[in-house]
């Protein structure tokens, strides 16, 4: 393929997973178009949920589209912002819903990135025991990671994503398009979830992203089409063999482990989800070189190909004891020990641990 030119066609990914099986719609001009809806389930509403910086630009064009299907509709509009995946978010959205006196065949809508995506899927999950909804990620990161695969959460002041539960949605919808107005900085943090893709699944996929790192940045409809529909192929391949995260799936995670400490140590928000995973993934393949599993160049390229993209790859200043401790409470760790998702081999990831006198070693060659 190559990274030029407009994408006119629709590509269906699939997610192969029984009763629960949906697609993942990936193109441009799907916001707008009345068969991305078709087939959807009748319902006596449908309510958007969204956030303040995605409205205004996508809310009453969906729905406008989603109109000859669902007569009843509400936008439901959430602060934008990591720092806002809460439990008073979640409950704005059950607020509504009970306002609205809306049943169990009512039809979610998530409208935005993975805050909004998580949030939704999460009230979806939980209310009346569970409603259906579908995914509309308005971002880079989202449409190729987020919204597919099920997992749902909110954070805990403790943790990210501590507070949650795998719900499917119906369908995603990628409509490339969007990623016009996207800032270029989220642009920078969705590709740190694409680069994730290359060193854990496809070592051709991670020499595609290099060559074309440039095309991606300046938005190249054909290159972003390509990215995000490997990215959800792999991401598809996953999930189908381990929905809830029990073995194969946990390999999704390389670079989370150390960016959700991040996360967490600065605040939600300070710096972007992408912005924690892409510096995060610096520092597991330097963990990865440390144990002996892989060369030093591994780590010198991920280093190159994360900073390319915009991506930091020094980590803020907490601490090495800081750093354990946050990492500690992450979902991965099993009686306190901290699993780590490492490289193996370039296209194949494990989870392990690794001995604390190492970790600190990367984490004190890493911050500032």
């Amino acid at each position: 393929m190559t990274a030029s030119g407009n994408v006119q066609t629709c590509t269906t990914v699939p997610i192969d997973l029984g009763d629960r099986r949906y697609d993942i719609l990936i193109g441009s001009a799907l916001l707008d178009a009345a068969s991305t809806w078709q087939s959807l389930p009748p319902a006596g509403a449908a309510a958007i949920v969204t956030n303040t910086t995605v409205a205004p630009l996508y809310a009453e064009r969906l729905q406008a589209a989603l109109r000859p299907r669902y007569q009843r509709q509400l936008v439901i509009t959430l602060p934008d912002g990591e720092s806002h995946k809460d439990w008073a978010s979640l409950n704005q959205i059950f607020d509504r819903l009970l306002a609205e006196a809306c049943d169990r065949k009512t039809v979610l809508f998530a409208l935005g990135g993975g805050v909004v995506g998580d949030m939704t899927g999460f009230a979806a999950a939980c209310y009346m025991r569970g409603v259906p909804f579908v995914q509309v990620p308005t971002t880079l990161l989202a449409q190729v990671d987020s919204s597919v695969g099920g997992k749902t959460a909110i954070n805990h002041p403790r943790g990210k994503n501590m507070i949650g539960a795998f719900y499917q949605p119906l369908r995603v919808v990628c409509d490339l398009d969007v990623l016009d107005t996207l800032p270029a900085r989220e642009l920078s943090a969705g590709l740190a979830e694409v680069i994730k893709y290359g060193p854990i699944a496809d070592p051709d996929f991670l020499d595609w992203i290099e060559h074309n790192l440039d095309a991606l940045l300046a938005r190249d409809k054909a290159a972003l089409a390509h990215a995000v529909r490997r990215s959800c192929e792999i991401k598809a391949w996953v999930v189908a063999q381990d929905e809830r995260e029990s073995g194969l799936r946990a390999i999704l995670n390389f670079g989370h482990t150390f960016g959700h400490a991040i996360e967490a140590g600065l605040g939600y928000g300070e710096w972007l989800h992408g912005e924690a995973v892409g510096c995060g993934m610096v520092m597991a393949s330097a963990l990865s070189v440390e144990l002996g599993l892989m060369p030093p160049s591994f780590a010198e390229r991920m280093r190159r190909i994360v900073q390319r993209a915009g991506l930091p790859v020094v980590g803020p200043a907490l601490g090495v004891a800081r750093y354990l401790e946050l990492m500690s409470v992450d979902k991965k760790a099993e009686d306190g020990d901290i699993r780590y998702v490492l490289i193996e081999a370039l296209g194949r990831a494990a989870m392990m641990p690794a001995p604390a006198a190492v970790v600190s070693r990367v984490i004190e060659a890493h911050t500032a």
